[in-house]
């Protein structure tokens, strides 16, 4: 058999990597039954900070064909994408394409997989928003609905695609392949020093050496990259004013910044006041194991991140999403999570981290969420749809 898998963004990246690993440890153990897997990379995320660091830290083998998309509009990126993706499919005929997340490659490649009479697997299915405001959204509906097999993070995805009419045989729950990477990872990142962390990535140290000293706990984390969030002055000034004077004047704030946040803070004329703030610790950007060990002893977390609300749920740091809605339920308290949605409303987001502060959250992961979500897929494709 076959199988095409297809990662474009960061996220892709942490959910591809326990795949990988999977499929060699299946072929390892079982050379007439192979799977022939073929990575390729679209090229979405083309910012070295973004992409190849990713695939250096989770030792994910360098892709077999990178597309090399790069940025562009959601047009032009899917656009480009089926294209590109068009001519690796009639050249290498797979029997199967797994699409995983909700990035523009996971429409374009599930579309592109369909016209050409390709089977397609969709890993993480079934998460809904109810937002069709926002792209992911749309690449979610899309691709579920064309694929051949769906397969579900929790029980409340399965319900979500049986609710739209969606064949029973074609659901499968596998669990959630991003915890498998953070249960493989967690010991190394635990061993971890907090204060290099900081200091090889702070963005104080390039412009004034030295600026950036040592963090004291606890401390906030944050990150923040989407257009709701960042591309308005007026939501994003009156956001930047909390952290520094609030949430930076009770404890330290370190705050990977996304290339779009900070973009967006320079051009509103708020980067000044942000770097002049003492307590806010401005860092580059940071690779998979970084982020994990700063988030294991958070005390709090304000993201608009999916991926890092699933985190924070099995690691147990009391997380304040910073969107109105979210298709990852699960992680939220009351379905025994560790997030609340607060969206991007100021006297929201100050009543619920001082709430947050008082009362805390404990781990608990959902039902599947055990490390070895890869290892289901794989026996999937193995046994019940080898061909």
């Amino acid at each position: 058999m076959k199988i095409i898998s297809v990662v474009g963004a960061r996220p892709n990246f942490m959910k591809i990597a326990p795949l990988v690993a999977s499929i060699k440890k299946y072929n390892s153990k079982n050379k007439s039954k192979s799977l022939e897997h073929i990575l390729v990379h679209t090229g979405q995320h083309y910012d070295v900070r973004l992409s190849e660091s990713f695939f250096q830290d989770l030792n994910i083998p360098q892709p077999d064909i990178n597309l090399e998309i790069g940025s562009g509009s959601h047009a032009e990126q899917v656009g480009l994408t089926m294209i590109a993706f068009e001519k690796v499919l009639r050249e290498h005929k797979p029997d199967w394409v797994v699409v995983l997340g909700d990035v523009n490659a996971t429409l374009a490649c599930s579309v592109t997989a369909k016209k050409e009479n390709i089977k397609c697997c969709h890993v993480e299915a079934g998460l809904r928003s109810g937002d069709m405001t926002m792209p992911e959204e749309i690449n979610r509906l899309v691709t579920d609905r064309l694929s051949d097999l769906l397969l579900t993070p929790d029980r409340i995805s399965g319900e979500n695609l049986r609710r739209e009419g969606v064949p029973e045989e074609k659901i499968r729950f596998v669990g959630n392949i991003m915890i498998d990477t953070l249960e493989a990872n967690r010991e190394r990142a635990a061993r971890m020093n907090i204060q290099d962390i900081i200091q090889i990535n702070s963005i104080k140290n390039e412009t004034k050496p030295g600026t950036q000293g040592p963090v004291t706990t606890p401390y906030a984390l944050m990150t923040m990259h989407r257009p709701s969030n960042v591309d308005q002055k007026e939501v994003l000034e009156p956001l930047v004013n909390f952290l520094i004077e609030e949430v930076a004047g009770q404890m330290p704030l370190i705050w990977p910044i996304h290339p779009r946040a900070i973009k967006q803070i320079k051009a509103f004329g708020l980067w000044e006041k942000a770097e002049a703030s003492s307590n806010m610790v401005l860092l580059h950007p940071l690779g998979y194991h970084d982020m994990l060990r700063l988030n294991m002893d958070a005390k709090i977390m304000l993201t608009d991140s999916g991926g890092l609300q699933e985190e924070c749920c099995v690691l147990g740091t009391p997380c304040l999403t910073l969107r109105w809605n979210t298709e990852r339920p699960v992680t939220l308290r009351e379905h025994g999570g560790a997030s609340i949605l607060v969206g991007n409303n100021v006297d929201r987001i100050r009543e619920e981290f001082r709430k947050t502060l008082a009362h805390g959250a404990v781990p608990k992961s959902p039902e599947l969420w055990d490390g070895h979500t890869a290892d289901r897929i794989v026996e999937l494709f193995a046994g019940e749809f080898y061909s």
